[in-house]
């Protein structure tokens, strides 16, 4: 069923296109794979990276918009900054490769002999494999050049908020008689479990997972739910205001019972933030979140966090989520110790970037934050340009307030942009960066190049036709 299910999604995608709008298409295509899709399943093909519930809806997105609509999206982006930060992720990908083309081999010492024996290898990268790594990198950019193509109008913006809420509504059902019953949609729909049951088992009840790879994922899902269901009641009508203040309610309700510390402190602040706070405030603190998360790991390497402080402050809250937070912490501060050794361009795929066991290669590493896989895989070289590309359309948002009043932008941008940032926030503890967060990165980016460049519209050579020739009144005589 799971295998099924992959194979079958680009043909819904064909279904989504051929009855509703581009926008709306495109937001389901991407938003309905990560809601039913089965995780942790993916056809393993040779040469191309593993296609999952992420990287089909991207491909079968594309493809359909470009062979059967015939629509033509830009792949360059207009900012010179975001043009060099793809560059950098392009050529940094074939970097990587080619400086981890060693071989990692586990010894194991016997004490009667004064010999190691080889027990096991990790396999170093080979020049094809720069293909893999450079379709993987155009593969997960694809969101994020379709949305800035046709997402970032307030038109798409409103439909993208929209669907937040509408599918957090939704997946709040399975995730409810999970919460009562145990976590059991994936077994009973796709025959497996996709982690550690243990995990999903806070404070005398269970947290629900659906379709999610983790918990924690899911608790977010229902975090953007109900910040697009705040932003869209603020904006309503009188007579519709009160639809979307149930909603909003309803979903608070919904994130207290998935039992997530983090969720629960992001519900906190996005919510009086995005009902109270002016547009102007809104992207300044997505800003200021999103710029202390990018900077966490040069503060980590200079011993500016103050890791204690905030064991000592998880303490008081739950001593077992502060457990879990130290758990954090110190793989954290092994693998970092590891991505030192090759800090430039990481140590690339094949868990090459995790902590082996000497004597059996076993991994005895958990790499949970997004920020430390890509520092771990990619090196500084691809944090960089990786997380700047994520940070970048908040600063270009935050630019355009200086030449644009609150009046003149979307309501829903500046809302989008609160969820972007506390996103980002949350790829310090998950690696959250789903096609759905490029989504969000993509439409922020698109409509703040709308504000802060000029148009660019297609122009022809000559504008009134080509010139062969003037009239005595000084006009121009064309060929048409």
């Amino acid at each position: 069923m799971a295998y099924l299910m992959l194979a079958a999604w680009p043909a819904i995608c064909v279904g989504l296109f051929a009855r509703f709008s581009v926008e709306r298409a495109l937001i389901w295509s991407f938003l309905g794979a990560y809601m039913l899709l089965p995780p942790v399943t993916e056809f393993d093909l040779p040469l191309v990276p593993a296609m999952d519930k992420n990287s089909i809806p991207s491909v079968a997105a594309l493809v359909i918009m470009v062979a059967f609509l015939g629509l033509r999206p830009s792949f360059l982006p207009r900012h010179r900054i975001t043009r060099l930060l793809i560059a950098m992720m392009l050529v940094g990908a074939v970097l990587t490769v080619l400086t981890n083309t060693d071989g990692i081999v586990f010894h194991q010492r016997i004490d009667l002999m004064p010999i190691d024996f080889p027990v096991g290898m990790l396999p170093g990268l080979r020049l094809i494999d720069t293909l893999s790594a450079l379709a993987s990198t155009v593969i997960l950019l694809i969101p994020f050049f379709l949305a800035r193509a046709y997402l970032a109008t307030d038109k798409g913006l409103r439909e993208l908020m929209l669907a937040f809420l509408i599918a957090g509504l939704i997946y709040t059902v399975p995730a409810l008689i999970e919460i009562r019953l145990s976590p059991q949609m994936n077994v009973w729909f796709y025959g497996f479990f996709q982690h550690s049951f243990e995990q999903m088992v806070r404070d005398g009840g269970f947290r629900p997972i659906v379709f999610m790879p983790h918990a924690l994922w899911l608790a977010l899902f229902f975090v953007m739910a109900m910040s697009a269901g705040a932003a869209l009641m603020r904006d309503a009508t009188h007579q519709t205001r009160w639809r979307y203040m149930l909603a909003t309610a309803y979903l608070v309700v919904v994130i207290y019972l998935c039992k997530s510390l983090a969720s629960q402190i992001y519900m906190v602040l996005l919510l009086p933030l995005i009902l109270l706070a002016a547009p102007k405030w809104q992207i300044r603190v997505a800003l200021a979140f999103a710029a202390v998360a990018i900077l966490y790991p040069m503060l980590r390497n200079l011993g500016l966090i103050p890791l204690d402080l905030i064991l000592a402050k998880a303490e008081l809250i739950s001593a077992e989520r502060a457990q879990s937070l130290g758990f954090r912490f110190m793989n954290e501060e092994i693998l970092l110790d590891r991505a030192s050794e090759r800090s430039l361009f990481g140590w690339g795929g094949w868990g090459r970037n995790l902590l082996h066991a000497d004597t059996s290669g076993e991994i005895v590493t958990i790499a949970d934050g997004r920020w430390i896989i890509v520092f771990g895989t990619a090196g500084w070289f691809g944090y960089v340009s990786q997380m700047g590309l994520v940070v970048l359309p908040l600063v270009l948002m935050a630019r355009a307030l200086r030449t644009h009043a609150a009046e003149d932008l979307s309501p829903m941008i500046a809302p989008l942009c609160l969820m972007l940032g506390f996103t980002v926030v949350d790829m310090l503890l998950n690696d959250t960066l789903v096609p759905m967060t490029l989504l969000m990165v993509g439409a922020i980016l698109g409509y703040a190049e709308r504000l802060t460049l000029p148009d660019d519209s297609p122009r022809t050579l000559f504008p009134n036709g080509p010139v062969i020739g003037r009239r005595k009144g000084g006009g121009k005589r064309t060929v048409m």
